[in-house]
């Protein structure tokens, strides 16, 4: 049961790399009002979704302890960064507020994953 929870907790990685990395490359273009977001960005979030549901179901079923007050706040946060990026993924430029709205909340669920113990 290790190997698959580490095997998801990669993945989780990978899809947090994509949605931060995203991000990150339109930081120049959201300062001309430019930016826009991209399909990783979108696939991104929805691999945490699904690798983070899954995440709670394996250590649930290996008896781990989850902090399910932690896992509903990163769950809300997530939400919020799918709403955003699903709503606005057609448009030609996103709106600086926006765009740094989704950046600054991946940042806090990164924040909440790592320091939260």
């Amino acid at each position: 049961m290790d190997v698959l929870i580490h095997l998801f907790v990669g993945l989780h990685i990978i899809g947090i790399a994509s949605l931060l990395g995203g991000f990150l490359t339109q930081m120049k273009a959201m300062g001309e009002g430019t930016a826009r977001f991209s399909p990783a960005m979108l696939h991104g979030a929805l691999t945490m979704l699904i690798t983070g549901v899954a995440l709670v179901g394996l250590n649930q079923a290996d008896d781990n302890t989850v902090n399910n007050v932690k896992i509903g706040i990163k769950l809300a946060v997530l939400i919020v960064i799918l709403g955003l990026v699903y709503v606005k993924r057609d448009e030609e430029k996103v709106d600086k507020t926006i765009f740094a709205t989704v950046g600054a909340l991946t940042v806090a669920n990164i924040f909440i994953a790592v320091l939260w113990t």
